[in-house]
């Protein structure tokens, strides 16, 4: 898949085409985006806007304990601890009935503490920076693969439980009736979507990996009005933000990652007008 991206996206009469880590970056964004555009339609859909934010920044902690246990590959430990939180906030939900907001500023200020206390031991956080930012750039051939696993991955998931997730997030006591265990449903999500998000942080950092997340599926649902259109709307916009911000950061010698939250906010708008005027006039 790389070495064929890499040929085809050559061919292409622009400068940028002509350098290996554009190549690369572009062939990582064709399979981060539409994993992120899709998992994104269910966050905003069962409001667990906040939930990726905790799983993003939980890669701080998971950077820590992996040097504190000396695990050689950061990527496991990141995702590792990322499910660990992702069931941590639904047993601290279940135990102590607190509303999940509140379970999740808990577990977020508590991950955020911990890793950078760990990190910042001896002094050493400013080596650890690069998680905050990401550099998609930087992306490997070897992490280019995983990526692709990881949205076949999604994509199966996406095929077998959407229906069944959008109908919990509408109304839980109806998809009980109707026989889906409810419990399940969401545990599964969650851990899809803490393993995509917490894959995808070195890349994009931690800061901005939530917002590529959030953006396309809350730009499609200001215009969409069915849940086919609002998916195919949501992968579109999330391919065209991540490419267009890419290409834009090589020309501005700009953070990749930031570009593309930025053309993805400047589609919010666009999407948000359209969809004012159409209910409005």
């Amino acid at each position: 898949m790389l070495d064929f991206g890499n040929h085809f996206i050559a061919l292409l009469p622009f400068s940028w085409a002509q350098y290996d880590f554009m190549r690369n970056a572009i062939v990582a964004i064709i399979a981060l985006a539409p994993i992120f555009s899709l998992l994104g339609t269910a966050v905003v859909g069962n409001r667990l806007v906040f939930f990726s934010d905790v799983v993003g920044h939980s890669a701080l902690s998971g950077v820590a304990l992996g040097v504190l246990f000396g695990i050689f590959d950061m990527n496991i430990a990141i995702v590792g601890f990322a499910c660990v939180v992702a069931l941590l906030s639904i047993f601290i939900k279940k135990f102590t009935g607190a509303s999940y907001d509140t379970v999740l500023g808990v577990i977020f200020a508590a991950v955020v503490g911990l890793g950078v206390f760990l990190l910042s031991i001896g002094g050493g956080f400013a080596k650890y920076t690069a998680y905050l930012t990401g550099d998609l750039l930087a992306v490997s051939a070897g992490q280019i693969l995983w990526l692709y696993i990881l949205l076949c991955c999604v994509l199966v998931y996406w095929v077998l439980f959407s229906n069944r997730l959008t109908l919990v997030g509408v109304s839980p006591p109806l998809a009980r009736s109707r026989g889906i265990n409810v419990d399940a449903i969401e545990v599964v999500f969650m851990l899809v979507l803490a393993v995509s998000v917490a894959s995808a942080v070195k890349f994009l950092g931690v800061l901005l990996a939530s917002s590529l997340l959030v953006l396309p599926a809350a730009s499609a649902r200001n215009i969409c009005s069915n849940l086919k259109s609002y998916t195919v709307a949501a992968l579109i916009i999330g391919l065209f933000s991540s490419l267009s911000g890419l290409v834009f950061s090589f020309y501005f010698g700009s953070s990749a990652s930031a570009a593309i939250v930025l053309v993805g906010v400047v589609c919010y708008t666009i999407c948000a007008v359209i969809g004012f005027i159409r209910k409005n006039f």
